[in-house]
């Protein structure tokens, strides 16, 4: 029996930062992978599709070429297995390193296989048995397949199998009007494919306010993308070398016949084959394993962070899952989930970027409010780079003066929602923003302008 004081099950975003903590605070940790080290984003989320969008936005560039007075001889060609090549070298690249980085820490042996619990303190891992007092539990989530009837009998793709596609698909049909669903559908059909979305609610990416899904659902459809929203899938069934989809909308039933199929419907967590009941560790109906707000499961000693606790899905959420267990165990300073304000992004071209709350958020909580909008055609930088697609718009509580969201859907958008967050964290009234000096010319500059233009929320 191997004895640690502590063990990491699992290198995503939380792991491996808090393996060189507590290395570092001179404690002996067992990391635990059984397949790629990294975790998601390094594998098949983050890091390689942000890869494809890039090659995507070149392609989609060169196309656009004329337009900025720049000729190119003969039609614009997409070599998929190169382009897999790079995202493959950019990925693996970031999965080295992650490896390299805990085999070579002092402090840290790394066990390459399966996990599972044996009891409390106790985890099995090929031969080995190790205990601890302290376990953290880093294993992420994988794409949820919905019980679709035919789907297990048709050829089908999720975010990790679309790592290994090398080929252009003729035509893609996407289960799934979401971030990751939207992600891909852009991209295959900017590398040339045709693209069909279809989304079960009413629009799509429903979290987001009516205006951002509006927009978006425009400029895909404005690329040639077929969006089928308010549509039940009932069906799915192999013809010949193709595929259908049979959808229900509006009491009727109808059919998209393509070549591939994404399922992009969800997420689930995978804690399924961790043998969790034998340590008596709790989840909740869809596997998550319950967290308190500093992330301590139900047993002494264990905590659980990442996608796996369902307290965020997004690789920040993962890092500050890191900060906030180190923070408590390490620093003794008490740092909260709570505490963490709402922000991510949709990789699309243009991005959206999100923090605090929605526009339907403010309204439903009744609270009085101001608003301010503004196209990105009339954001001077967005004009002279000829990528004047959507808007941005603030919210600010009228009375205490605080911002309370924004969503900014247009160029460098998931950049440019930081000058927002950093201002919800300081707690710090607009007029700071008002009167800060930004440079010109950027997307940045004009929030000051958009402040100072808040009326208030109807």
């Amino acid at each position: 029996m191997d004895k640690h004081d502590a063990i990491i099950i699992g290198t995503g975003q939380s792991g491996p930062s808090l393996a060189r903590r507590l290395a570092g605070a001179g404690q002996k940790v067992a990391v635990i992978e059984r397949k790629f080290f990294g975790g998601t984003c390094v594998n098949t989320g983050c890091t390689p599709t942000k890869t494809l969008v890039a090659s995507a936005y070149a392609a989609y560039l060169a196309r656009r070429a004329a337009d900025y007075g720049v000729t190119i001889a003969g039609p614009i060609g997409v070599d998929m297995k190169a382009v897999k090549a790079r995202k493959d070298a950019v990925a693996g690249a970031s999965r080295r390193g992650v490896e390299r980085s805990l085999k070579t820490l002092d402090g840290c042996r790394v066990y390459e296989g399966h996990a599972q619990f044996v009891a409390a303190k106790k985890v099995a891992v090929g031969d080995a048995v190790l205990t601890a007092e302290h376990i953290f539990i880093n294993v992420g989530a994988r794409a949820l397949v919905p019980p679709i009837p035919g789907l297990d009998h048709v050829p089908y793709l999720t975010n990790s199998s679309m790592m290994d596609v090398d080929f252009l698909p003729p035509h893609l049909i996407v289960l799934g009007g979401s971030y990751i669903g939207l992600e891909f559908a852009q991209v295959y059909r900017r590398f040339g494919s045709e693209v069909t979305v279809i989304e079960l609610a009413p629009r799509l990416i429903p979290r987001e306010d009516e205006d951002v899904s509006r927009t978006v659902a425009d400029f895909l459809k404005e690329e040639g993308i077929d969006v089928r929203v308010d549509s039940k899938v009932v069906g799915v069934e192999k013809q010949g070398n193709r595929i259908a989809v049979k959808i229900e909308a509006a009491g009727t039933v109808s059919q998209v016949v393509g070549t591939h199929l994404l399922v992009a419907i969800g997420r689930r967590p995978n804690t399924d084959d961790l043998g969790l009941d034998r340590a008596g560790i709790a989840t909740d109906s869809r596997g998550y394993i319950e967290v308190d707000d500093q992330l301590r499961t139900n047993v002494p000693g264990i905590w659980a962070m990442g996608d796996c606790n369902g307290r965020g899905a997004f690789t920040h959420t993962s890092y500050n899952d890191f900060e906030i267990v180190a923070a408590n165990l390490l620093d003794h300073h008490q740092r909260r989930v709570s505490d963490r304000i709402t922000a991510y992004a949709l990789y699309t071209d243009p991005p959206l970027g999100r923090a605090g709350m929605t526009e339907a958020e403010v309204r439903k909580s009744g609270r009085p409010a101001l608003i301010s909008t503004m196209a990105m055609k009339n954001v001077s930088r967005a004009f002279e780079k000829g990528e004047t697609k959507g808007f941005m718009k603030i919210l600010v509580d009228r009375d205490s003066s605080q911002v309370l969201g924004g969503s900014f859907l247009g160029l460098a958008g998931d950049e440019v929602i930081h000058c927002i967050l950093g201002l919800i964290y300081a707690k710090a009234p607009y007029t700071v923003m008002q009167r800060a000096m930004h440079i010109h010319p950027t997307v940045s500059e004009l929030i000051p302008t958009m402040i100072g233009e808040l009326k208030p929320l109807q």
